[in-house]
């Protein structure tokens, strides 16, 4: 979803373009998540951006999309631009039981030294 949001708008209230902006962006990730992921992926990986325009649009997290659209509220902006593009993508494989165990016990250890030296 590549989109710029006019802000204004002659019959309907800012708070309300921005509600239905968020509506906007929260329906499309929605959407995109129950679709089938690719071979190989676990999970749906968002890769969004936000600017004031195309040109300067910056990275964000998606977790960041509803702050940016209330900051562009607050800073009465004429429009704002939002890309949101999924992507699949693989979880990190978790540590093994043994080696968070051994680093566990090497911070106990560390523990145990300063205090002994104190």
């Amino acid at each position: 979803m590549k989109k710029t949001y006019l802000l204004s708008h002659p019959k309907r209230n800012l708070a309300r373009i921005i509600e239905a902006a968020k509506h906007d962006a929260k329906k499309y990730i929605k959407r995109e998540k129950g679709k089938t992921l690719p071979a190989g992926d676990d999970f749906w990986d968002f890769d969004c951006k936000y600017g004031i325009n195309e040109a300067e649009a910056e990275v964000i997290h998606v977790s960041q999309i509803n702050a940016c659209m209330d900051k562009a509220e607050q800073q009465q902006l004429p429009s704002f631009y939002l890309e949101i593009i999924a992507r699949g993508a693989q979880r990190p494989p978790k540590p093994l039981f043994s080696e968070t165990n051994e680093a566990a016990e090497e911070v106990a250890q560390e523990t145990k030294e300063d205090e002994a030296e104190r």
